[in-house]
């Protein structure tokens, strides 16, 4: 299961990432976690590749790698990309507006998406959610519209009809010269226990964590409030602190530039231009203030602390890469382990097939020289009552196993059926078919069933299955699988006439036991791994 897993994971991979040196890092940072087991980090590294809506299904092939006790904080700290489409509806005539703002085109290469969400308005009270990708307005399809065509389109009915999806994105453009870039969308609880919402991949600017919080100014003495504000640019959109006073009141109670200003006195400055920002701060002498620390700390960076964030991610950067060279010549000193191996089996293998046709030459010459020993004994003797020549025992070759016969059958018939009967191939090698570890600890045997009538066997389970391989369910009494009595209910089916089945569908394996017992010939070789016999006291069923 691991395995299937492994090969899910990889096929996304390919599919998803073109870029060589973008996989590579992919696979750097999966192997670098299990060492260190440091979540936070293995998906802060995570979205430096998957950084774009197509990629995010990696995050759902990533999961199954992650240990159990890590999936509930890998869950919370990935985005989750929603299958479903959800509909709601708005009244464009209402006072306070639609209560969004959106992102997007045509033009720009992307869809068109949910940038920001007022709080209490109409989008917030119906669920709409930063990151929310809008797919259809008023029953049209908005997958060829420009932004200007999508915002036309909403004014034409009083009553707005929105189909969205939830991508966790957004698309970031600062100009025309730069590619589109996007940006995670981070849920986060304030102190008051409210779920909101952030841009994520500013979290860490300057080494700070955003978070909510909210402080009381009173205006009264000869203390002033000591801030300055600024709106923030085209691509970071809000109200911010740009300046604090030393000693003022808002340098008391722990304000900051970087600062965002989200609500002031019950009213929200997200969607507030300058002007009434700051009409607002001043219209009361008890302020109530919530903001967002750190939120827009690289707007207001100084030219000594911006360098010193850059020679910080400079050192990141060279440790990841040193991190990478040494996983990559671990990588090496494996592949080349593998090799040997890989050239040893070889070796063993045409070995082991030089015995054999060595021990296939011995025996024809064993019976060519019986039957010149007949000849000469019927043209001397005739037929009547000749004794069989002596035959002389040949050493059975390595790897080759020869069972004497338990006792002498009593009439001609019970010989001819000794030699065509064998419950299975007594010198089949497994190992030519199959790696060590597809086999390994199971009594893997090949099968020969002669055709005769229907074979009467029926398949259940696949590789694409919660089984996750192909076992035989039923043998039916009377056809050939049940005369030939090697095979039995719960037995995995392994390969049919040298095709190996072991990644094969349900359908795929009955087609090919369709067409190998309707093709040409008398036999049907058949791979098992025969089912060893269950306990039913040791079982036991985990919920």
């Amino acid at each position: 299961m691991e395995r299937k897993v492994a090969k899910e994971f990889r096929h996304k991979v390919e599919l998803l990432i073109e870029n060589e040196a973008e996989k590579d890092y992919l696979f750097d940072v999966l192997r670098m976690y299990h060492q260190s087991m440091d979540l936070p980090v293995l998906v802060g590294d995570l979205k430096l590749v998957i950084n774009e809506p197509k990629r995010l299904p990696l995050f759902d092939a990533i999961r199954p790698l992650i240990p159990l006790k890590h999936q509930v904080e890998y869950d919370l700290l990935t985005p989750k990309r929603s299958r479903k489409l959800k509909e709601v509806r708005l009244d464009r005539t209402h006072r306070d507006g639609l209560g969004l703002s959106v992102r997007g085109g045509l033009e720009f290469g992307c869809g068109l998406y949910i940038s920001q969400i007022v709080k209490d308005g109409q989008a917030d009270n119906v669920g709409l959610q930063v990151g929310d990708e809008i797919v259809r307005i008023n029953g049209y399809s908005i997958s060829s519209c420009i932004h200007e065509e999508v915002i036309s389109l909403i004014k034409t009915t009083k009553t707005v009809s929105l189909k969205v999806r939830h991508v966790g994105m957004i698309p970031v453009k600062s100009s025309s010269e730069e590619p589109l870039k996007w940006q995670f969308v981070d849920q986060f609880v304030s102190e008051s226990g409210e779920k909101r919402s952030s841009i994520a991949g500013l979290t860490s600017i300057g080494g700070k964590e955003i978070k909510e919080k909210k402080v009381f100014l009173s205006l009264v003495g000869e203390k002033g409030m000591g801030i300055s504000i600024s709106s923030g640019p085209t691509q970071k959109p809000g109200i911010y602190i740009s300046n604090v006073k030393p000693g003022s009141l808002s340098a008391e109670v722990g304000l900051e530039a970087g600062d965002q200003i989200v609500e002031v006195n019950g009213v929200d400055f997200t969607a507030l231009d300058h002007k009434e920002a700051i009409k607002v701060l001043k219209s009361s002498r008890s302020l109530t203030i919530t903001v967002l620390t750190g939120a827009g700390s690289e707007l207001f960076m100084t030219t000594e602390e911006r360098l010193a964030a850059e020679a910080r991610r400079e050192l990141q950067r060279q440790e990841l890469m040193q991190q990478k060279r040494t996983a990559m010549e671990t990588n090496k000193i494996i592949k080349e382990q593998q090799e040997k191996e890989r050239q040893r089996k070889m070796e063993i293998a045409q070995k082991t097939a030089e015995e054999e046709d060595r021990y296939k030459r011995e025996m024809e010459k064993i019976e060519a020289s019986e039957k010149k020993h007949n000849r000469d004994w019927q043209e001397d003797w005739g037929t009547q009552d000749r004794p069989k020549s002596p035959r002389t025992p040949s050493p059975a070759p390595p790897g080759i196993k020869t069972t004497p016969s338990p006792k002498a059958r009593s009439s001609h018939e019970d010989e001819e059926n000794e030699h065509e009967f064998q419950k299975y191939v007594e010198d089949f090698d497994p190992y030519s078919m199959f790696s060590s570890e597809q086999i390994a600890g199971r009594d893997v045997r090949l099968l020969r069933i002669k055709k005769a009538g229907q074979l009467d066997l029926s398949l259940e389970g696949g590789a694409d299955s919660p089984l996750g391989k192909l076992v035989v369910s039923s043998v039916y009494e009377g056809g050939a699988a049940d005369k030939h009595g090697g095979i039995a209910p719960g037995d995995e089916l392994m390969a049919v006439n040298g095709k190996i089945l072991l990644d094969a569908s349900l359908t795929e394996g009955q087609n090919s036991l369709a067409r190998a017992w309707g093709n040409g010939g008398d036999w049907i070789d058949v791979v098992i791994a025969v089912s060893p016999p269950k306990d039913y006291e040791d079982e036991v069923t985990f919920f």
